[in-house]
């Protein structure tokens, strides 16, 4: 679909999710469930309201971008909605990341103002004191220091907004995509890339209905989590739960039992995890669920299979990138075939092509294209990676495909050495760098292998200056260096010592080499 045939060319998309949902009678309808409290969407409507005129009173003007370090709260929604419906451009970023990577986000988006959960603000802190284009900070939800207060700010501010007359084509919202190599891309989004996802995915594929209640392990800073809480329950006047914490199996397991969702969203890693909570299925009501879904990395048979006879529920497996902004590529309700990422979700159409961009016949693997029009803009600052990934309408994702003759997409790898890792992207090449900080270590090369349950984790061959000192030891102790260093989820759960490296004539290291 393409949205100039179904939105007007005047639009801003905080009103179609938001004030819609009022205007056409549900404003006492149940939007969000957070913690203790619920959230009608009246209340959504006066939070992102009061919101972007908070932000007004900051001098947030059209285009202007707003950082939001935000945990799964209400301070994310207010911010979300509130920045676009202004005609500013909100920034959500990674919450797991450290303090050099939020200096990075505020330098590259010279954001004006930074809106943070007060729990990530130790993390945060030295980067927004550095941030020279930074004016205000707001923090959410605890102590505020020496910043403002989100919530005394919007208790001051007016109630009643009208959305700013953007177009459809204006720049709604940034999300940052991780590269092989350099820094994170940030990839624009336009007023109307949500409304597709919803058209496309949300109504051909799950069926969304305003009876839904999802729930999504995978936050809403990344863009499956987005859709999947942010804005697919809000297109039809579905419920979401919010939730801020960590999400472990047995956590998971118990907002399932909690909050009865009829749509859950997670990731093979945690649907492997929960496959190994013991009596499970004695032990949490699950009866709610009609579908679950799974994206983010590849979902192997097996944990189709073995959690299908378990709870007796599908997962309905698919592919989304974040410059496409949501899935495109989906198995279907009674139609999975396990294994495959699926068939096109309606509205997008693909490709699989060789090196020089030719079709490849049935069959044969070569890389994946995507024509759909949620797709980004550009990359902001990214001149030459824009180009690399952009051919017209469309976008090569770097995965390598094949279909069979089913038209069915059947994932083989990454055209780059990009791992994905509990369905979000981890470069080798950071954690090399990191490696390599180590005093005891030479050079290091990361690599995906499998573990148990065939879900890929990074793995680090280690050569060290002193080859003597290989130990189990050491070997605890890098991985705890790493995990110190840069975002957790990243660390080498498998360290193994190398005498050397392969590598290329001109000193390049040769993963490939090293993959099991």
């Amino acid at each position: 679909m393409n949205a100039s045939d179904v939105l007007p060319a005047q639009f801003n998309v905080a009103a179609w999710f938001v004030d819609r949902n009022v205007t056409e009678g549900r404003g006492a309808s149940p939007a969000f469930l957070y913690e203790h409290r619920t959230l009608t969407y009246a209340d959504v409507q006066e939070l992102v309201n009061r919101t972007g005129n908070a932000l007004l009173e900051l001098g947030v003007e059209m285009e202007t971008r707003v950082l939001m370090l935000c945990l799964d709260a209400p301070e994310f929604i207010g911010t979300f909605w509130g920045a676009i419906k202004i005609g500013a451009v909100p920034v959500p970023v990674n919450t797991l990341m450290r303090t050099a990577d939020y200096l990075y986000f505020l330098t590259d988006s010279r954001a004006k103002v930074a809106v943070i959960s007060a729990p990530l603000l130790a993390e945060a802190a030295p980067a927004l004191v550095e941030a020279k284009r930074l004016k205000h900070v707001l923090i959410a939800g605890g102590n505020h220091g020496q910043f403002m207060s989100f919530e005394d700010r919007i208790a001051k501010a007016s109630a009643t907004l009208e959305a700013v007359p953007t177009s459809r084509d204006d720049a709604a919202y940034w999300q940052y995509s991780s590269g092989s190599t350099g820094f994170p891309k940030g990839a624009i989004h336009l007023h109307h890339d949500m409304v597709v996802c919803c058209e496309t995915y949300g109504k051909q594929v799950l069926a969304i209905q305003p009876s839904d209640r999802v729930y999504s392990a995978a936050k809403l800073f990344f863009a499956y989590g987005l859709g999947a809480t942010g804005f697919l329950p809000m297109s039809v006047g579905a419920q979401s739960v919010l939730s801020p914490h960590r999400p472990t199996p047995e956590s998971v397991f118990e907002t399932i039992a909690r909050y009865r969702p009829t749509l859950f969203f997670g990731v093979p890693t945690l649907y492997a995890g929960m496959l190994a909570v013991k009596d499970a299925g004695a032990r949490f009501d699950t009866s709610s669920l009609r579908l679950c879904v799974s994206a983010g990395e590849a979902l192997p048979d097996e944990i189709y299979k073995r959690w299908h006879d378990r709870f007796g529920v599908e997962i309905i497996d698919g592919i989304g990138t974040t410059e496409i902004g949501y899935i495109f590529i989906s198995n279907r309700p009674g139609l999975t075939r396990p294994g495959s990422s699926g068939l096109p979700v309606p509205g997008y159409e693909l490709a699989i092509v060789d090196d020089e961009g030719r079709p490849v016949p049935q069959g044969e693997i070569g890389n994946l294209r995507v024509k759909g029009d949620s797709t980004m803009a550009y990359y902001w600052n990214k001149h030459e990676k824009t180009k690399e990934a952009l051919f017209g309408p469309w976008i090569q994702t770097g995965d390598k495909y094949y279909a069979d003759k089913d038209g069915y997409f059947w994932y083989c790898g990454r055209s780059d050495d990009m791992l994905k890792v509990g369905g979000i992207w981890v470069s080798p090449v950071e954690v090399e760098a990191t490696l390599v900080r180590h005093p005891a270590v030479l050079e290091a090369a990361v690599v995906g292998q499998e573990d148990s349950d065939r879900l890929v984790k990074p793995k680090a061959f280690v050569v060290l200056k002193e080859p003597w000192r290989a130990s189990d030891e050491l070997a605890n102790e890098l991985k705890a260096f790493v995990k110190d260093k840069i975002a957790p989820y990243k660390y080498p759960r498998w360290i193994e010592f190398a005498g050397q490296l392969p590598k290329t004539a001109t000193g390049k290291i040769q993963r490939f080499k090293l993959r099991g």
